[in-house]
């Protein structure tokens, strides 16, 4: 790659060029071009386009990432980018304190989740993936165990969603958005409570056995930005963030976070179209669809909306704090009705 004539489609800083630069002359693409697109950069080479990626920790991500892809090619499932190794065939660069590493550029777009057609087709690639990493053999990957977690992570939240009321009540002077909050925490304390009592009431623990033999791989992370579509098939992009978990926390995260979105409103026939969608490539048990609730309706939202204004105290205007309360509320009544008919569902399912 030496010798190379770049010119960059956007102004970045000298400092990060000349690392760029000392990063791509550690592997053999011959460069025509480089941009930066959010938080990685667009390698234009003469055989196509690559992604190198920055991560500040975690060398063994590229290791798991690489041998992930090579496993489910193994299996028939080539819906992912392949990894590239450097010159001297490691699988990432040191530069100074940050770690890059090279992976195929799919030349598509972010799929429209929008669409329930294309979130359909998602729900199916997702299937494909549990179908093809279920078995692989997890001991040659350092990745996070977080079977058996649910119930810890559901009463830390809780005991958050207690500590937000505390600081609230300790404040002399309380924003209109501490008192909407506030007004709101009963509520929705009581919903977590419920999501709670499901998980136990559930075969949770059960499951999280079957999947420790298996060591069932969840990609943890996946959402528009990490689904790509390109000439009508689709793609996982990103394996950072790959667990070891129940595949339902996949899908159960998915579902939810799609509810929040205008074009669905927590409304049931939708998540059930996209459950029954799975189901045609990776049949759930009953006792996986009861476990799924207690994910989706544990008002994740609202805590996490709480921890940015209370622990990270994230400068956002007091009014964009109390429009994303506002969304939340409104879902309210919308999500008592969503876990009524997802309770009869499960009741005739089979």
């Amino acid at each position: 790659m030496e010798n190379y004539d770049i010119t960059i489609e956007n102004n970045m800083p000298k400092k990060e060029k000349n690392m760029v630069n000392a990063v791509l002359e550690k592997y053999d693409f011959e460069v025509i071009n480089y941009s930066k697109v959010r938080s990685a950069y667009k390698i234009e080479t003469n055989n196509g386009n690559v992604c190198l990626k920055r991560i500040n920790h975690g060398k063994y991500k590229p290791h798991n990432g690489s041998f992930l892809v090579d496993a489910l090619s193994d299996k028939g499932f080539f819906n992912t980018a392949k990894y590239y190794k450097t010159k001297t065939q490691d699988k990432y660069v040191k530069y100074k304190d940050i770690l890059f590493y090279a992976t195929e550029w799919i030349d598509g777009e972010e799929c429209d989740l929008g669409n329930i057609e294309e979130a359909i087709t998602c729900v199916k690639l997702l299937a494909q993936y549990h179908k093809a990493a279920n078995g692989i053999d997890t001991t040659q990957l350092k990745i996070r165990n977080n079977l058996k977690n649910w119930p810890k992570i559901f009463k830390d939240n809780l005991r958050d969603l207690e500590k937000f009321e505390r600081i609230v009540k300790n404040k002399r002077i309380k924003t209109k958005f501490d008192s909407m909050y506030c007004s709101c925490l009963d509520n929705i304390y009581n919903r977590a409570m419920i999501s709670l009592k499901f998980l136990n009431d559930s075969d949770y623990y059960k499951l999280s056995r079957q999947a420790e033999k298996n060591k069932t791989i969840c990609h943890d992370s996946f959402y528009y930005q990490n689904i790509i579509k390109k000439n009508n098939q689709y793609y996982i992009i990103d394996l950072d963030s790959i667990i070891i978990d129940l595949h339902i926390n996949d899908l159960g995260k998915f579902i939810r976070r799609l509810m929040f979105k205008s074009s669905y409103e927590w409304s049931f026939e939708k998540a059930k179209i996209l459950i029954e969608a799975y189901n045609e490539v990776n049949k759930l048990e009953k006792s996986e669809l009861e476990v799924m609730l207690a994910l989706i309706v544990f008002p994740h939202k609202f805590w996490k909306l709480g921890r940015k204004r209370y622990i990270k105290y994230k400068k956002w205007d007091e009014s964009k704090y109390i429009h994303k309360l506002n969304r939340l509320i409104k879902y309210n009544d919308m999500q008592n009705k969503f876990l009524e008919e997802y309770l009869n569902y499960i009741e005739s399912y089979s």
